[in-house]
C-alpha cells in the first residue's frame, strides 16, 4: 500500500476516534508497552530437540505435514527472526524445555541444566528478545502411564518434580540475565480416558509435588510461576487432575499466576468471562491466547468474539499491565511462519480494537442506566476506520502492511523453507 494513503486514512480515522473521545495516539503507545510471548513450538510441530525425541504424547497432536519444519535449532532461530521482522512492537519468546541445546548426547528431563540454554540466552541478548520458560511434562517415557507430577509411580513423580525445580531454576536464570521477569509456566497432561475411582488421590499427590517443586523461593524481578488447567485431552477425556478449579485454588493459596488457555475450555464457556471473576481472587493472571475448535484447542488465532473479548475485559478492567499473555497454537496443514504472522497479528488486532474502545463513555451509559446508548454505541464502533490504525502502527514499525505480509512469507519459502527436504 502506498505511503501517503495509509496516513490520509490514519488522518481521517483518527477524527473519527476523537468525535467519541478516544486518543489514538495514546493507544498506540499504549499497544507498544504489551508485548506477546510468542511460542517456539509452531515452528517445529511441538517436536522439540532431544536427543532422543519421542512421538508427541500427552494427549496432544500436530495435524499435516506442510514442507519446511524448523530441523534444528537454528533453523528454528531464522525462521523466529523472520516472524519478528513481519509483526510490529517488541514481542518475547516462550521456550519449552525439550528446545534446549544438549549435543549429540541424551539429557533426560531431570539433568538439564543452565549450560543448556545458554545459546537461547545469547541469542536473546542479541536481538533484543525476552524469554519465557515452560517445563516439558510429555512426550516422554515416564509419562507413557497418564500421569507425572501426580503419579502414584514414586520414581516417575520424584522425577517429575525434579524436572520442574530445575526448569525453574533456568528460568530464574534466564530473568537475571535479561534484566526481567521470567513467567514460568506448568502444564500436565495426567488423567483418565475413562471412569476414575481416586480422584481426591491424585490431586492430593498433585499439589504436594507442586508444593516440592515450588518450595525454593526465587525474586519475582527474576521469575513468576503459573500454573495451566485444561478440561480434558485425548485419553483424559474422563477425568484431568489439573482441573480449572485445582489450579485456581492453588494459585490463590500460593500466591502464582494462574494461567487461562482460551482453548482448555467447553466450547459453550465463554472465557472472556472469567477474567474479572479470578482477577478478584489472583494478582496476576497467565493467558494462553489460542482458537479452539470442537476438540482440538490449538488453532492459529484469528480475530474472532473470544479474542476480542478477552481483550476488551483486559482493557475495560486496566489489567494489561498486570497480565502476561502468551501464544499457544499449533498448525502444520499450511506454511508455519504464515500460522506464526497471521496468529501474532490477529492477537494484536485484537488488543488495538479494545484500546480503541471509548470505555469511559460506555461505562457512564451503563452506570446510568442507559442501556440503548450502550448498545449503539458498541454497535457504532464496529465500523469505525480500525483497519487505517492498524494500518498506520505497521507502517510506523516498518513492517509489512495490511496482505502485504503474505507476500513477504512466499517469499521466505522460496528462499528457505523449499530447501528443507
Amino acid at each position: 500500500m502506498k505511503e501517503q494513503s495509509i496516513l490520509n486514512a490514519y488522518e481521517l480515522a483518527k477524527e473519527q476516534y476523537q468525535s467519541v473521545d478516544v486518543q489514538v495516539e495514546d493507544t498506540l503507545a499504549d499497544l507498544d508497552k504489551i508485548n506477546l510471548s510468542v511460542h517456539c513450538w509452531q515452528a517445529d510441530d511441538v517436536s522439540g530437540f532431544e536427543q532422543d525425541a519421542g512421538a508427541l504424547g500427552g494427549g496432544l497432536a500436530v495435524t499435516g505435514n506442510y514442507p519446511g519444519k524448523a530441523r534444528n535449532i537454528q533453523e528454528m532461530r531464522t525462521d523466529l527472526q523472520k516472524v519478528y521482522s513481519l509483526v510490529p512492537g517488541r514481542q518475547r519468546l516462550s521456550l519449552h524445555a525439550i528446545y534446549g541445546e544438549f549435543g549429540n548426547k541424551k539429557v533426560d528431563r531431570d539433568e538439564i541444566s543452565i549450560d543448556h540454554f545458554q545459546g537461547w540466552a545469547d541469542w536473546s541478548r542479541q536481538y533484543g528478545i525476552d524469554l519465557d520458560f515452560n517445563a516439558t511434562l510429555f512426550s516422554h517415557a515416564r509419562a507413557n502411564e497418564g500421569f507425572t507430577l501426580s503419579s502414584k509411580n514414586e520414581g516417575n513423580r520424584q522425577f517429575w518434580i525434579e524436572h520442574v525445580r530445575r526448569c525453574r531454576e533456568i528460568s530464574a536464570w534466564f530473568g537475571r540475565q535479561q534484566g526481567n521477569t521470567c513467567v514460568h509456566n506448568t502444564w500436565i497432561p495426567d488423567g483418565m480416558k475413562d471412569t476414575t475411582i481416586d480422584r481426591f488421590g491424585y490431586r492430593k499427590l498433585l499439589m504436594e509435588s507442586l508444593d516440592e517443586a515450588l518450595r525454593i523461593k526465587y525474586p519475582t524481578s527474576e521469575m513468576k510461576d503459573a500454573v495451566e488447567s485444561k478440561l480434558f485431552g485425548i485419553g483424559s477425556e474422563s477425568f484431568v487432575v489439573g482441573s480449572h478449579e485445582f489450579y485456581l485454588g492453588y494459585a490463590i493459596s500460593r500466591g502464582i499466576l494462574l494461567c487461562i488457555d482460551a482453548g482448555h475450555f467447553h466450547p459453550t464457556e465463554v472465557v472472556g468471562d472469567k477474567i474479572s471473576a479470578v482477577y478478584q481472587y489472583v494478582d496476576e493472571v497467565l493467558l494462553h491466547l489460542t482458537r479452539g475448535v470442537r476438540w482440538d484447542s490449538d488453532h492459529v488465532i484469528t480475530m474472532n468474539d473470544e479474542t476480542v473479548l478477552i481483550a476488551q475485559e483486559l482493557r475495560r478492567m486496566d489489567a494489561f499491565g498486570k497480565t502476561s499473555i502468551g501464544l499457544d497454537f499449533f498448525d502444520a496443514s499450511i506454511n508455519r511462519i504464515g500460522a506464526y504472522v497471521s496468529g501474532i497479528r490477529s492477537a494484536q488486532k485484537s488488543i488495538l480494537y479494545a484500546l480503541l474502545e471509548p470505555t469511559d463513555t460506555l461505562r457512564k451509559y451503563e452506570e446510568n442506566g442507559q442501556w440503548f446508548e450502550r448498545l449503539a454505541l458498541l454497535e457504532e464502533m464496529k465500523t469505525k476506520p480500525f483497519g487505517a490504525v492498524w494500518d498506520f502502527y505497521c507502517l510506523q514499525h516498518d513492517v509489512p502492511v495490511a496482505q502485504d505480509y503474505i507476500a513477504a512469507v512466499g517469499e521466505y519459502e522460496k528462499k528457505e523453507l523449499s530447501n528443507r527436504i
